[in-house]
């Protein structure tokens, strides 16, 4: 008899009531060897499964234990008993794997609470438990949306290389590729390596962004995105960085910065909509866990709103609009700032902290933000140059409790432009000379933005930290499983 999900039982229960059916799935519990919760991952909820021990050898029975995989076949009824609307009665009994109960009370299997940090060092096994279940539930339907929404729209899903020569941020921060002995490479005449003998004849290494090649594209198909994992060499272990994650970055010919903060806005909210839509249990199961977390912090640090009411935050609110230099006269002008509340300084200039972010989102405005037109020096090279000669046309967006989620901004098509801010950032005009020649063929105003998925999957589950938001995190001093 073919296997039947148990989120189509739950959600189809009524043409199933009164007939055989078979699941499959974990053990979550099992009492008085009568009544088994059984969850197989495709839903929040388990299926309650009505065991009549006296039918069934004592033997097996002793085999059905918290995480022991079942195969159940029974007929479906409605519940007697609170808690559940239906439940099978149990028939045929199959042990598909045991679980040894010295074994599971060792794992995050144990029926109880576990510590984000302890469900971090068995990433292998967290995917079991409710947090993780409903964690990896939404981040399939948020990345399931990003293509809907893409789709709907008329982009192309590109696929940008992962072995890179270029360093499309400038930053340096990148892991290298090579073929060469660690322990005896070739050297040159300067006692450098000399990667003429590696694999690709040059140093690579892996990309920080796609964000480069898809402009190539834009300039050809009009509109196009990435979503593919980049990876930063960067010595941190905050709770917003990991080596490795995935990125978002749609760019489009003929934008302009207007036309990409109406695209950001449609997005993020499109996102947050289908989230509230088609995973209403787990959401809700986040949000209880959340207020359960913030009743015991001190009141000063606590969220001013749940999960949910965070959602529609951004989907019911239009995002505010500001230049940075507006932002920073609202954050001097400030009782924060004169009462000296912000932990680091405010001046024209500066790289706004998450703290300022937050203030203008969560306090001054209460709505999300659009900061535009920032300093160019603390901006990347490939932003277009406004006219003013010190401000670039970028743009980031701002949420509620992570501060910035989305930068991007206006490209630079101006060819001139464009080889003189690469000479300002040290940025060697030679490995990008594909980059510079679309600027010579037909070069036209585009523009474009990067999401952090893991940034995204984050806000929509109210998770603190990114390393639980993706299976298996890469951070410094740490590459498990």
């Amino acid at each position: 008899m073919k296997r039947i999900r148990i989120s189509e039982i739950l959600a189809g229960h009524e043409a199933l009531l009164g007939q055989e059916i078979t699941v499959k799935g974990w053990v979550r519990a099992f009492r008085s060897n009568r009544f088994v919760q059984l969850n197989d991952g495709s839903c929040m909820a388990n299926l309650q499964a009505v065991i009549d021990f006296e039918q069934w050898d004592e033997v097996l029975l002793k085999r059905i234990t918290t995480a022991a995989a079942l195969s159940l076949r029974g007929k479906l009824v409605a519940s007697q008993g609170a808690g559940q609307v239906v439940e099978l009665q149990v028939t045929g009994i199959e042990i598909l794997g045991d679980a040894h109960p010295d074994d599971v009370q060792k794992t995050v299997m144990q029926p109880k609470r576990h510590s984000l940090e302890f469900l971090r060092e068995q990433a292998h096994l967290r995917f079991r438990t409710n947090t993780f279940g409903a964690v990896f539930r939404i981040r399939h339907a948020v990345a399931f949306a990003i293509h809907q929404f893409f789709n709907e729209r008329g982009f192309y899903y590109l696929h940008t290389p992962i072995i890179t020569g270029s360093d499309a941020e400038g930053a340096g921060e990148m892991f290298r590729v090579t073929t060469l002995d660690a322990k005896n490479p070739p050297l040159n005449d300067e006692g450098k390596v000399d990667f003429k003998d590696d694999f690709f004849g040059k140093a690579v290494n892996l990309t920080v962004s796609g964000q480069l090649e898809a402009e190539l594209a834009a300039t050809a198909l009009g509109q196009v995105y990435t979503f593919g994992p980049t990876f930063r060499a960067e010595n941190s272990n905050t709770s917003r960085h990991l080596a490795e994650f995935w990125m978002i970055e749609p760019e489009v010919a003929f934008n302009d910065l207007q036309d990409n903060m109406d695209l950001t806005e449609a997005f993020l909210k499109y996102i947050c909509a289908y989230v509230l839509e088609h995973c209403g249990a787990d959401i809700q199961f986040l949000q209880d866990r959340d207020a359960q977390e913030q009743a015991q912090k001190p009141a000063n640090e606590r969220h001013e709103m749940g999960l949910i009411d965070r959602l529609k935050f951004v989907i019911e609110n239009p995002f505010k609009r500001l230049t940075y230099t507006e932002a920073i006269e609202i954050l001097l002008n400030s009782n924060h700032y004169k009462k000296k509340k912000f932990k680091y300084p405010v001046e024209w200039g500066i790289d706004l902290q998450s703290e300022h972010e937050r203030y203008l989102v969560e306090k001054e405005f209460n709505c999300p933000v659009i900061l535009t037109d920032y300093p160019a020096k603390i901006k990347a090279f490939y932003m277009r140059l406004n006219e003013d000669g010190k401000t670039v046309a970028a743009m980031d967006v701002l949420f509620p409790g992570i501060g910035e989620i989305v930068g991007g901004s206006q490209r630079e098509e101006r060819y001139e432009i464009l080889v003189q801010k690469c000479e300002e950032f040290g940025i060697p005009a030679e490995e990008l000379w594909w980059y510079f020649d679309t600027r010579k063929f037909g070069t036209v105003p585009h523009a474009g933005f990067g999401l952090g998925f893991e940034r995204m999957v984050m806000f929509v589950t109210g998770m603190s930290n990114i390393r639980d938001v993706i299976p298996f995190p890469r951070t410094p001093l740490n590459a498990e499983f």
